[in-house]
Parts: structure tokens; sequence; C-alpha cells
């Protein structure tokens, strides 16, 4: 075979290939507001949304943690993320919601409750639209962001949940019977 046709082939087998690679999937977030400002989180560890309801306080717990509530015969603990960011907690409306999510691994893991001020919708994200957290500027901890992406013009700031909801923080409620 000649030098050109073996050029002319792999070059074939080149467009080939680019034409079969596919991009990557974008990712589902679900976006929701608190105090005014939008934020994310990968929906692969959210379980459920349920409408704010009674919670019941346990005594010297940090002030992000709300209380604890009975989801199905389970003990889950709510954290208020406003109050993790260092803000006042934001007032109970027909529009609060609790984020269940599941963080962990299949050898461990815990439900936790999320207060929102409200939920927004899922927003697939390409992972080239977000951008990394800034290094100035940011009303949070830079470690709680994984990054910043745009929804319909407007910025969204895409949560690290595993540094948001440290499971320290909830370790005493682990054990609660229900």
């Amino acid at each position: 075979m000649s030098t050109a046709a073996l050029q002319s082939r792999t070059t074939g087998a080149n467009k080939m290939a680019t034409l079969v690679a596919v991009p990557p999937e974008p990712l589902q977030y679900l976006t929701f507001m608190l105090g005014g400002e939008a934020f994310a989180i990968g929906i692969l560890c959210i379980k459920e949304i349920i409408e704010y309801g009674h919670l019941t306080e346990v005594p010297m717990m940090p002030a992000s943690v709300r209380g604890v509530i009975n989801l199905r015969g389970a003990v889950v603990p709510v954290m208020d993320p406003r109050a993790r960011f260092g803000r006042p907690a934001s007032a109970v409306t027909k529009r609060t919601c609790i984020v269940i999510v599941e963080l962990g691994d299949a050898a461990e893991s815990h439900v936790i409750g999320v207060v929102v001020d409200a939920v927004n919708e899922v927003v697939d994200l390409p992972a080239a639209d977000i951008e990394p957290p800034p290094s100035f500027g940011a009303a949070i901890r830079s470690d709680f962001v994984s990054g910043m992406a745009k929804v319909r013009g407007k910025f969204v700031i895409v949560l690290d949940v595993a540094s948001v909801l440290t499971i320290e923080d909830f370790s005493t409620l682990v054990d609660l019977p229900a």
C-alpha cells in the first residue's frame, strides 16, 4: 500500500473518530433561591423536594441546623445554608421548601434536608459552561463554591454540596431514634 493511500485511510479514520466522538453530556442541576441569590446543586445527590413542614428543634446544635423532620419514619436533620454562610435565616414563606439530599457512598450515606427559599428549575449545564469560583468578592466561603454558571444571562453559584453539608455538623443527629 502506498504512503499516500495509508495517509488517506488514516485521515479518513481520524475524521470518522471525530464524527463518532460524543461530547460530554451536560450535567443537570437544581437551581434555587437563597436570600435573593440563585444557587445550584447537582441533581444526582437529590432524593426529593418536600414542602416546608414542622421541624423539631434539637438543643445545642449549630445555628446552621434548624432541627429534624420525620421523613417516612427516618430522622432527617435539616440544615439552613444561609446560617451556614454566616447570614441571617430567611423567613419561611409559601415557596420555602426542603430539598432532601443524600451524601456519602454506598458504604455509608447520610440524608440531610436543606431549607431553600424557593426552587426554580432543573437546568442542563455543560461542564464547559461552569467557570471556576472567583478568588475574591464571594459572599460565601470559596470552598463552598464549586463554580459559577450563567443561566439565562444571570449568574448561578454552583455549590460544593459535600463542603457545605459537612457530615461533622450532623454526626450527633445521625443516630437519633425515629
